[in-house]
This record gives C-alpha cells, sequence and structure tokens, in this order.
C-alpha cells in the first residue's frame, strides 16, 4: 500500500491512525459500496467484521474478485430482518464502530418486492440499533447509519433545489419511502437512547445520506454505470430510462469518506454535536443528466458505445435529485476528493485494467484508494 494511508493525516482526512486495530462491523459488506468499504478499511489496519445476506454476492462482485473476504477478521452471514441473528453479529464483533449499509438498494426493485424492502431498510436499521443498545454495550461507541438522498421529500411540483439535512423526510416509491423512515427510527433511537443517557448512553449514533454513487466494480441491477458495462461487453447500445433525468453522481470514494469522518467525529471531543443526519453529495457543477455521464463516459470508453432511450413503462423516479453538503464541508470538512471527470477516469481505468487482465480487482481497487487517499492530505 502507499505510504499516505499510514501516515498521520490532517483535518478533514480520513485518519489511518484512528482506525488502525479499530474493531468495525460492517453490514452489507458483499455489495459495491460495501466492498471497497471493507479493503479500505483493511488497508488502513481496522479489525473488521462483515455481515450480509446468505448468497448475497452477485455474480460478477467486486466482492469476490478482490477477494474482500481473505482480509476480514470474520466473514458474517445472517438475515438484517432477523434481530437475533444481528444481535449475535454485534456481541461477535465486539465493535466499537458499526457501519451499517445492509439495505434492499434498488427502486425500481422496490416496486415488486415492497414489503422485503421496507422489512430491510425499516426493521433492519431497527435491528441493528436495538443490538447495539442491548448486545453493543460496553463494546460500540458510534453507529454511522447509512441511508440515500432519496430519504427526502420530493413531491411533485417542488421546487427543484438541493436538500438539506432539514427538510421532511419521505419518498414517491417503497425504496425512498423506506429510507425516509429508517431515518426516523435512527432519530428515536437516538434521543431515546443513545443521547447520554441509560446503559447505551456513551454510544452516539448518526446517519450519512447520499445516492448515485459510482465506481469500478459495480455490477448491481438496474444501475446506469453497470448496464453500460454489460451493454459495452454484448456490443449492444445502452437501455436509458430517463436520459433527463438529473442526479448528483460522485465516484464511491466520496461519501465513503464521509462516513469515515463522521465514525471519527462520532468518538471524538465534539462527538454530540456529530450525532446527527449529514449529507454527502458532489459538487454543483457534477449534478448533470442522465445524458450526460453516458456521454462522456462513452467519449472514454476504448470502444465505441451506443445508447437508446428505453420507452417503458417505467415506474416513478424524481426527475431531480441534489444535496447540499455544506454542513459536513464546513463542519468536517468534508469536501468530495474527486469531481465526476475524476470519477468517469477511474471507472474506465478499473475496467481496463480488470476487465483487460492486466491487474487483478483488489490491486486495482487498492490502488485507487491509495491515490485518492494521497490527493487528501
Amino acid at each position: 500500500m502507499n505510504d499516505p494511508l499510514s501516515a498521520a493525516a490532517p483535518p478533514g482526512a480520513v485518519d489511518p491512525a484512528f482506525w488502525r486495530d479499530c474493531r468495525v462491523l460492517l453490514t452489507g459488506h458483499t455489495g459495491f459500496k460495501g466492498a471497497w468499504l471493507s479493503l479500505w478499511l483493511q488497508a488502513m489496519g481496522a479489525r473488521v467484521t462483515g455481515f450480509s445476506a446468505p448468497g448475497a454476492v452477485s455474480e460478477p462482485s467486486l466482492f469476490a474478485l478482490a477477494g474482500v473476504a481473505d482480509g476480514l477478521e470474520a466473514d458474517l452471514r445472517g438475515d438484517i430482518r432477523d434481530p437475533a441473528a444481528v444481535a449475535e453479529a454485534v456481541y461477535a464483533a465486539g465493535a466499537e464502530v458499526v457501519l451499517h449499509l445492509a439495505a434492499q438498494p434498488m427502486v425500481r426493485r422496490s416496486f415488486v418486492a415492497p414489503l422485503e424492502t421496507y422489512e430491510t431498510n425499516v426493521m433492519g436499521t431497527a435491528n441493528v440499533l436495538e443490538a447495539v443498545r442491548v448486545a453493543g454495550v460496553g463494546t460500540v461507541q458510534a453507529v454511522v447509519n447509512v441511508t440515500s438522498d432519496k430519504c427526502y421529500d420530493n413531491s411533485d411540483g417542488r421546487p427543484p433545489r438541493a436538500f438539506v439535512e432539514g427538510d421532511p423526510m419521505g419518498g414517491h416509491d417503497p425504496y425512498s419511502s423506506s429510507k425516509g423512515a429508517a431515518e426516523l427510527v435512527t432519530d428515536g433511537y437516538r434521543r431515546s437512547f443513545f443521547s447520554g443517557t441509560g446503559a447505551a448512553g456513551d454510544v452516539r449514533v448518526a446517519s450519512a445520506r447520499a445516492g448515485n454513487v459510482i465506481g469500478g466494480g459495480d455490477w448491481g441491477e438496474d444501475r446506469l454505470v453497470p448496464d453500460i458495462v454489460r451493454a459495452a461487453a454484448a456490443g449492444a447500445a445502452v437501455p436509458i430510462r430517463r436520459p433527463d433525468a438529473v442526479r448528483p453522481w460522485q465516484h464511491v470514494l466520496n461519501p465513503l469518506s464521509g462516513y469515515l469522518l463522521v465514525a471519527q467525529a462520532l468518538m471524538g471531543p465534539q462527538r454530540d454535536a456529530a450525532a446527527r443526519g449529514w449529507n454527502f453529495g458532489p459538487s454543483p457543477d457534477d449534478v448533470r443528466p442522465v445524458s450526460f455521464l453516458v456521454e462522456e463516459l462513452s467519449a472514454r470508453w476504448p470502444a465505441p458505445l451506443r445508447w437508446d432511450v428505453d420507452p417503458g413503462p417505467h415506474p416513478h423516479e424524481a426527475g431531480y435529485l441534489a444535496l447540499d453538503s455544506s454542513a459536513a464541508r464546513t463542519s468536517l470538512g468534508w469536501t468530495p476528493g474527486w469531481g465526476l471527470t475524476a470519477a468517469l477516469d477511474a471507472i474506465v481505468e478499473w475496467h481496463a485494467a480488470v476487465d483487460g487482465g492486466s491487474a487483478g480487482a483488489r490491486e486495482t481497487t487498492l490502488a485507487q484508494i491509495g491515490r485518492f487517499s494521497a490527493a487528501a492530505t
């Protein structure tokens, strides 16, 4: 690994010294974001226990290709909807920090499986917080619950503007409303149990809201960059549902750095102030329509890419989403380390190396983490 990962970090940067030997429970560690975060934590010397559903690894998957399990303290499998299984994982991990990423993450799937979506995203969050309250006493000090930019009430007719943390929770579709509900559950537990009183009073809890993350190694269903990668491999046109939809695109390492900074703050001298909701979004210049992203990625791809408008029908999706991250910038010193241009370059670089066979997924991912970390210091 690069030296910057073992050097002291300035304010506003992820601190490798904080994470070295830190015991972390990471739920959803087999997913796209979870695999990137697992590797980053491993690179800093954290002792990571992962907890994900049995069979949660897709094919292909960054988790498998990068050998993420090889660097874990434990690779636990269980259902986030099962309170006993979650409590057992919290107890077994002996974690100081819990990073909760496990979720049903797809808007379109939430229309097909709404009950699963609510059970996973709402009760799964409640199960994690209850397990911390009961089984994590004396060990857990910080919890970061990762939700989504779609947790906010984005009613039709709302003037397009970036959401701030105090905006109402809501959501038109089951996925979005489940994330809004998860935020309310988190706030309820924070006020009732994790605010300085009771057996679990030393725990501090925050939520982190980000969306439309992109990066190498994502093969998720119904996501733009994976759809492009699959179409390119097949020599087919990319079907685009809403080329005019505007989204806050950012490389996956940007919000992950925010999650890590929040956890650090929750165990620092200003931990009470850090126990709140936080937005992690790109700069306003990187809030772009889908068509822009497709055209920019097409210009970088080594082979020609074509795209067509998919006529549908399609379920409801918000036309405009953006996040105001002023609070994170001011209070945490967080900034998005890579802009959209750097993010797109990194995606093409990742797939050229891994798909082309010149480097492995683990090596390539760790190299990009090292470069991102070096730029922050």
